[in-house]
């Protein structure tokens, strides 16, 4: 059988291993396990050692060791989109996350210029490396970037 969201990052700890942490401190790992089809946009461990060092931070365990359960929860699930999209039924627009903020859906803006690109809240643009690893469960999209959610950046900083 096909792994599912989870599994594939676990089995390339290379690239996600802070992530496979982050999953498991947010108890997020059942959601991301289910049977619920989602789209993961999935920063590599470099993009949260980038992220970690932009806020004065060692790297990305550090991070993750640095954010409460709650805050890794808000971060992940706006790396989050509901349903199975491949990068071939992507468009140009808005996508809404998984992370609620003030009462509705978080937004990324996505553009197809250039590749695919996503725009966070904070005017971050994180690039799609590598599009399209399918999952039992969904998509995973690979990002370079950690995308900051509305609401959470303030409390990190």
């Amino acid at each position: 059988a096909q792994p599912n969201i989870v599994q594939i990052a676990q089995g390339d700890p290379a690239n996600f291993s802070t992530l496979v942490a982050a999953v498991v401190k947010a108890d997020l790992v059942a959601t991301l396990s289910g049977t619920t089809p989602l789209t993961v946009f999935a920063p590599t461990n470099a993009a949260f050692n980038a992220a970690a060092e932009a806020l004065g931070l060692a790297d990305g365990p550090a991070l993750v060791n640095a954010l409460t359960a709650d805050q890794l929860e808000d971060l992940l699930t706006y790396h989050v989109v509901a349903g199975d999209n491949p990068s071939t039924v992507l468009s140009a627009g808005t996508l809404s996350s998984l992370y609620q903020f003030e009462g509705s859906a978080a937004t990324l803006d996505l553009s197809l210029t250039g590749g695919v690109i996503l725009t966070d809240a904070l005017l971050t643009t994180a690039n799609v490396t590598t599009p399209d690893v399918d999952a039992s469960n969904g998509v995973i999209h690979v990002i370079d970037k950690v995308l900051v959610p509305p609401g959470v950046l303030d409390i990190v900083q």
